[in-house]
């Protein structure tokens, strides 16, 4: 068995980790990982500050339509 993983792996891991699909095999080998080094605690909070954002952040896109009407009088004008 393999504990020790490699950067990549672990910001791999992380990142499924975030988004609740690492196994518990992953996430023991995570930890671990963090427990010596810091760049990969720095990437897992960067990581989890930029996940709480984005889960608070009240943002609406433009529905598929609108953006059609607005895509086609684009290019009306360009084509002017």
């Amino acid at each position: 068995m393999k504990f020790f993983i490699k950067y990549e792996e672990a910001t791999q891991i992380c990142d499924k980790t975030q988004y609740n699909e690492a196994s518990i095999w992953e996430k023991i080998k995570l930890n671990i990982r963090m427990l010596y080094c810091s760049a990969t605690r720095k990437y897992s909070a960067r990581n989890a500050k930029l996940t709480s954002a984005i889960k608070k952040s009240k943002v609406k896109t433009m529905p598929q339509d609108q953006k059609a009407a607005m895509k086609e009088r684009l290019a009306k004008e360009l084509a002017n």
